[in-house]
């Protein structure tokens, strides 16, 4: 175990001493007041979370869905659009959504057969969703069209203070800013020492984007570079990064920004 840190501590100090920078290419701003940007998709519409009320906008389209009843709203997955996931982890259940913010099914863990507490959640192919069951400490996958559950992963510490999933993969950053990856078939695999963060997003398992004092850098882990990305705002509440735009929310609005990977 020492020597794998040894060799992630060497990796990330490696990258640390290559710093080259990227011109980020402004493609439009959008005004917006007094909402919590959530973040956007590929059909350009803009989600906000603003005091329990989901929202999804886009010039004069407007689209709202509100449940007071599962309490706060703690994470929602936009990876794909037309099905919508909202984690509500206090209640331990799940919502999904249509395209029109439409509720399609709740799942309530608790009333599950096999206990499931959901730390963590987010789509998955094959009409799955991922799940971090906080019970045993071992990834999942949950089918919500037959409502069965599976676990794939071995048992790893409660120990994830950022965690992020895509249709084929389940990524977090554990206690000591390592990043790991697990696949459909459960296999874990270390991936590398994560600098400090004030907000971060994978783009695949060796290049991953972040900010930290309200700058942004691109690391790429199979090159050995890192790469700092030239914004005009200096000051941001809330950013986004999906399909090579970096969405940056201020004050004043949404700023959307085409980043082009090496």
């Amino acid at each position: 175990m020492k020597n794998v840190f040894a060799f992630l501590l060497f990796s990330f100090l490696s990258i640390q001493a290559q710093n080259i920078k990227i011109v980020a290419s402004k493609i439009n701003s959008l005004p917006f007041e007094d909402k919590n940007f959530v973040g956007r998709d590929f059909y350009g519409y803009n989600y906000f979370d603003d005091q329990a009320v989901f929202s999804k906008t886009k010039r004069k389209e407007h689209w709202e869905y509100k449940n007071v009843s599962l309490g706060h709203l703690t994470k929602i997955d936009l990876n794909n659009p037309l099905k919508i996931v909202l984690f509500y982890q206090d209640f331990n259940a799940v919502v999904l959504l249509d395209n029109q913010l439409s509720e399609t099914q709740k799942i309530l863990f608790f009333q599950s057969e096999l206990p499931i507490s959901v730390k963590a959640t987010g789509i998955a192919a094959q009409n799955q969703l991922w799940v971090y069951n906080n019970l045993n400490q071992q990834i999942g996958l949950y089918n919500y069209l037959n409502n069965t559950y599976k676990t794939i992963s071995i048992p790893f510490p409660d120990n994830i203070q950022f965690y992020q999933t895509d249709f084929n993969h389940f990524y977090w950053i554990d206690d000591k800013n390592i990043a790991f990856v697990c696949n459909l078939f459960g296999k874990i695999t270390t991936l590398f020492q994560i600098p400090k963060y004030d907000w971060i997003e994978f783009i695949n398992e060796q290049q991953y984007i972040y900010s930290k004092d309200h700058q942004f850098y691109l690391l790429d882990n199979s090159q050995n570079k890192k790469y700092e990305i030239e914004i005009v705002e200096k000051t941001f509440q809330k950013c986004y990064y999906k399909d090579q735009i970096l969405s940056i929310f201020t004050t004043e609005g949404i700023t959307n920004y085409k980043i082009i990977t090496p």
